[in-house]
C-alpha cells in the first residue's frame, strides 16, 4: 500500500501498519539484493528516512518510543553510510558531467567519474565484514517490527488531530527558519537542515495525501523537486570536500580546474532555484498550516 495513513481507520493501526511496511520492505532488500549491495543499501536507507519522518511526527505522543527507534535507524543507517556516499559522489560528478559547458570540460568530468567509480569499488573491496553488516542491519530492523507492534495511540479524534497538527507547525517553523538563513549566510549547514526539514515536509504530506487529495499532492510535488535540488547542493559540498580530504585521486590538474570550476557553478545555480522555490513552497504561515490539518484530520469521518 502506499505511504499514507488513513484519517479514517483507527490511527495505532495505522502507525502500525505503515511502519511495519516500510520495516519489511527495508529487510527484504537487505537479504535480497536484486540489484547488488549497492543498491540495496541506498534502497535501505530511503526506507530509513521515511520511517524517521513518520515517526518524528507522532514524537510528541510517544517520546521515548521516537528517540529509540530514531538512535536504533540512525546507528543501522551510519554502519552503511560510506559506500552508499562514495556511489552519491558518482551521481553527483555523472551529474556536472551532463551539463558540461564544452568538450574539454565534459571529458575531464567523465575521467573524474571514471576515478570516483574506481574509489567506490575499492572501498567496497576494503569494506570490512559488508555482508555480515548487511545481515546485522537486517536482524535489528526485524526487533525493530517488535517495537512497532507495541505502540499505541489514544483513541480519541481531537487528540490525533493536535498532535498532527504540532507536529506539522514544528517541521514547518524549522523549515522557514532554515529557509531564512540561507537567505542570510547561505552556509553549507543551514541548506543541509532545509533539505531535511523538506523532506520531513514532503512525506508529511504523502503520509497525510487523503485529507486533500489534489492540494496534498500537488504540494508533495513541489517539495519532492525542492528536496532533491538541494540534495544536489548537499552533495555538490561533499564532492568540494572529497577533493580537499583526498586530492591524491585527482593527478590531472586541468581535469581538477574544471571539476571545481563545474562545482562553483552549478552549487550557485542550484542554491538561487531552491531559493525560489523554497519561498513559494513556505509560502504560508505554520501555524495556518497547522490549524487546516487539524480541521481536515476532524471532517475526515467515516
Amino acid at each position: 500500500m502506499p505511504f499514507r495513513i488513513r484519517p479514517d481507520f483507527d490511527f495505532t493501526d495505522e502507525f502500525r501498519r505503515v511502519a511495519t511496511e516500510q520495516l519489511e520492505r527495508a529487510i527484504a532488500v537487505l537479504e535480497e539484493r536484486p540489484g547488488g549491495a549497492h543498491e540495496a543499501v541506498h534502497a535501505f536507507r530511503k526506507n530509513v528516512k521515511r520511517l524517521r519522518s513518520l515517526y518524528r511526527l507522532v514524537a510528541k505522543e510517544v517520546p521515548d518510543f521516537q528517540k529509540r527507534q530514531n538512535a536504533r535507524l540512525r546507528e543501522t543507517a551510519k554502519s552503511l553510510s560510506s559506500i552508499r556516499d562514495a556511489t552519491a559522489l558518482i551521481g553527483t560528478a555523472e551529474y556536472l558531467q551532463k551539463g558540461a559547458r564544452g568538450n574539454a570540460e565534459s571529458e575531464a568530468l567523465m575521467r573524474i567519474v571514471t576515478i570516483l567509480q574506481a574509489r567506490r569499488d575499492w572501498m567496497a573491496e576494503a569494506e570490512s565484514g559488508l555482508e555480515q553488516k548487511l545481515h546485522e542491519t537486517a536482524v535489528s530492523l526485524k526487533g525493530a517490527i517488535g517495537e512497532v507492534e507495541r505502540v499505541s495511540f489514544k483513541n480519541k479524534r481531537s487528540r490525533n488531530a493536535r498532535m498532527l497538527a504540532k507536529s506539522w507547525k514544528r517541521t514547518s517553523q524549522s523549515a522557514r527558519t532554515a529557509f531564512d538563513a540561507c537567505r542570510d549566510t547561505a552556509a553549507t549547514e543551514d541548506f543541509h537542515e532545509l533539505r531535511k526539514r523538506t523532506y520531513d515536509y514532503r512525506l508529511y504530506h504523502a503520509l497525510l495525501r487523503n485529507l486533500w487529495p489534489a492540494a496534498m499532492k500537488a504540494k508533495q510535488d513541489a517539495a519532492t523537486d525542492l528536496a532533491e535540488r538541494l540534495g544536489r547542493v548537499n552533495d555538490l559540498s561533499v564532492l568540494s570536500q572529497l577533493v580537499e580530504a583526498e586530492p591524491q585521486l585527482f593527478t590531472r590538474n586541468e581535469d581538477l580546474a574544471h571539476l571545481l570550476d563545474a562545482i562553483i557553478f552549478r552549487q550557485q545555480e542550484e542554491r538561487q532555484t531552491a531559493l525560489q522555490e523554497a519561498g513559494r513552497i513556505f509560502a504560508d504561515k505554520p501555524q495556518h498550516e497547522a490549524s487546516r490539518i487539524e480541521a481536515l484530520w476532524l471532517l475526515s469521518r467515516n
